[in-house]
């Protein structure tokens, strides 16, 4: 299965950009205080190596890669600020009315760390 963190993958063009990555605020905190290291989007919204600025703080890219929903675990929920895999599915399906949670569906994975 191609769930490897492979940074060495040819990475399709971007879907969107950086400075849309992160943008709830909420969410916005945790990173800032260390509590979020990842973000799961439908597109590709990063290049491994690019820097995402926040309230003056500055994150580095690490990895993007692609991970279906079913083979996310707790400790990725936790990467992503939340207290386990049901807390972090229950906030994507509010925030995305209607949307299903498909084992199979695949979304990509950018994982970033605090630049000093």
């Amino acid at each position: 299965m191609s769930n490897q963190h492979n940074s060495h993958q040819q990475l399709p063009p971007k879907t969107c950009t950086i400075d849309r990555l992160v943008t709830i605020e909420a969410d916005v905190e945790k990173v800032i205080n260390g509590e979020k290291t990842a973000t799961r989007r439908n597109g590709r919204y990063a290049d491994i190596g690019e820097v995402m600025t926040l309230k003056d703080h500055h994150f580095r890219v690490d990895k993007v890669y692609q991970q279906s929903l079913g083979m996310i675990t707790d400790e990725d929920a936790k990467r992503e600020g939340f207290g386990n895999l049901e807390a972090y599915k229950q906030a994507i399906l509010a925030l995305h009315p209607g949307m299903p949670w498909g084992p199979k569906m695949k979304v990509w994975v950018h994982e970033f760390s605090a630049v000093d």
